[in-house]
C-alpha cells in the first residue's frame, strides 16, 4: 500500500481511524512537499493562503496524489492555486446569494419546502472550489450548540419547510454522538420528512464511514447521503467500501460532480467516473457549473464546456450514467438545469398518404429523427379534483 511508504511508522489501526486522519491533516507547504514535488505556484498558492484561506488535506485524499505530475486532479482540488488569492470580473463573496436568505446563524431558506442546515464549517480537507469558501475557509464565523439550536428552533417554527439538508462545512467532521443529536432534533419535527447529508467523507476521508455510523444514519430514513466525487482517480476501494457499507445499511447516496477546468471537463473522465460510481450503487445526480465564488474562476469553464460533455455522454453511455447539469444562478435566483437541444422544428411528413404534424428531433448521432403529434391535445387528468378533493 502507497499510504506506508508516504506515512512510514503509521500503525494501521492509526491510519484507519477517521480522528486520527483529521489530526494529521496536512496544512503547510512543507508537510505536502513530502508527499509531492510542489512547483514553483503550488508554493505560491500556499504562502498565499497562509494566515488567510485554510488549508488541511487528510493524509488518506493527499495519499491519492500523483507525486510528480501539477496536473493531478487531487493536487488541484487541495492545493491552493496563486489564482485563488484574486477575483476575476464576476466573481462574488456569496455567490448563489445564500445570505438575503439566512434568517438564522445556520439556516439558508431559499426555496419555500427546503431548507439548507449549516451545522459546522469545518472539512476533512478544503476543496479549493468551494461555493462557500466565505464560511469554510475561515472567515465566517463558526456554528456553535446555539447556533444549532436556533436553527432546530427556525424549522420547527415553520411547517412549510418538509425537507433539510444538513451541510456546512461537512457535518461528518462531528463526532457520532452530536450527529444524532442533531439528527434526532430534525426527526422530532413532524413536518420535516425529508434528511439530507451532504458530505464528502466518501471521497476524502472514507474510514468515517464506520458501521456505527452507517446503522445511525439509517435510524434516521428516509435520509439521503449526498456525496461529492468529481474524478475517477478518487474512486478508490476504500471510497468503495464506504459508499456501499451506507446502501447496504439502507442509506442511498447520490453524487454530485462540480465540472472543474483541467480536473474533469472532459466526456471521457466524467463517463468514467459516473460508470463507476454506478458500480459503487452511487447515483450520479448533479453536474454544478461552477459557481461564481471568489477565486475560482481558474477552475470554471464556460457554460458551452458542460452542455458539449453531456451531448458526447448521451448515446454512448446509460441514462443513468448522465447527470443533470446544473447552473445556480447568481443573486439567489436557484438551480436551473441545461442540456443540448435535441429538437430541431415542429414539421410535417407524409405517412399513410396523409400529411402529418409533428416536431423534428436529432437523435444522439445527428441523424434527423420526426416524432408525430398525437390526435388530441387535451392534457387534463380527468381524477386530479378527486383524488385530491380532501387537500383543496
Amino acid at each position: 500500500m502507497i499510504w506506508r511508504q508516504l506515512f512510514p511508522g503509521v500503525a494501521e489501526a492509526d491510519w484507519r481511524d477517521w480522528r486520527w486522519q483529521q489530526r494529521n491533516a496536512l496544512t503547510s507547504a512543507e508537510e505536502l512537499g513530502r508527499i509531492v514535488a510542489l512547483t514553483d505556484r503550488e508554493r505560491r498558492g500556499l504562502a498565499l493562503a497562509e494566515g488567510g484561506a485554510r488549508v488541511g488535506v487528510t493524509p488518506y485524499y493527499a495519499s491519492l496524489m500523483d507525486p510528480g505530475h501539477p496536473a493531478c486532479p487531487v493536487r488541484m482540488q487541495a492545493i491552493p492555486a496563486p489564482a485563488e488569492a484574486g477575483n476575476a470580473p464576476g466573481d462574488l463573496e456569496d455567490p448563489i446569494g445564500e445570505e438575503p436568505h439566512r434568517p438564522a446563524r445556520a439556516i439558508v431558506h431559499k426555496y419555500r419546502d427546503r431548507a439548507l442546515f449549516l451545522v459546522v464549517d469545518r472539512c476533512a480537507v478544503y476543496c479549493r472550489h468551494c461555493t462557500r469558501r466565505r464560511i469554510t475557509l475561515g472567515g465566517g464565523g463558526g456554528f456553535d450548540r446555539a447556533a444549532v439550536e436556533e436553527g432546530l428552533a427556525y424549522i420547527r417554527e415553520h411547517p412549510e419547510v418538509r425537507d433539510v439538508i444538513v451541510s456546512g462545512g461537512d457535518p461528518l467532521v462531528l463526532s457520532d454522538g452530536r450527529l444524532e443529536e442533531i439528527l434526532a432534533g430534525l426527526r422530532a419535527v413532524p413536518h420535516v420528512q425529508l434528511l439530507r447529508v451532504a458530505t464528502r467523507a466518501p471521497v476524502t476521508c472514507p474510514m468515517r464511514i464506520t458501521e456505527a455510523l452507517a446503522a445511525l444514519l439509517r435510524r434516521f430514513a428516509p435520509l439521503f447521503v449526498i456525496t461529492h466525487f468529481n474524478h475517477p482517480k478518487e474512486c478508490t476501494a476504500d471510497a468503495r467500501d464506504a459508499c456501499e457499507r451506507l446502501v447496504d445499511h439502507g442509506v442511498p447516496v447520490e453524487n454530485q460532480s462540480v465540472l472543474l477546468r483541467g480536473v474533469n471537463s472532459s466526456a471521457r473522465i466524467l463517463t468514467d467516473l459516473n460508470q463507476t460510481l454506478l458500480t459503487f450503487r452511487v447515483r450520479p445526480y448533479y453536474l454544478h457549473q461552477g459557481d461564481l465564488a471568489a477565486g475560482t474562476a481558474h477552475l470554471r469553464t464556460p457554460l458551452s464546456t458542460g452542455i458539449a460533455i453531456l451531448d458526447a455522454m448521451r448515446g454512448r453511455t446509460s441514462g443513468l450514467a448522465i447527470p443533470h447539469l446544473a447552473v445556480d444562478l447568481p443573486g439567489g435566483g436557484g438551480k436551473v438545469t441545461l442540456q443540448p437541444s435535441y429538437l430541431l422544428g415542429e414539421g410535417s411528413q407524409v405517412a399513410g398518404g396523409q400529411d402529418v404534424r409533428g416536431h423534428w428531433l436529432r437523435d444522439s448521432s445527428g441523424e434527423r429523427r420526426f416524432y408525430p403529434a398525437p390526435p388530441g391535445e387535451d392534457c387534463a387528468c380527468a381524477y386530479e379534483k378527486v383524488y385530491y378533493a380532501d387537500a383543496e
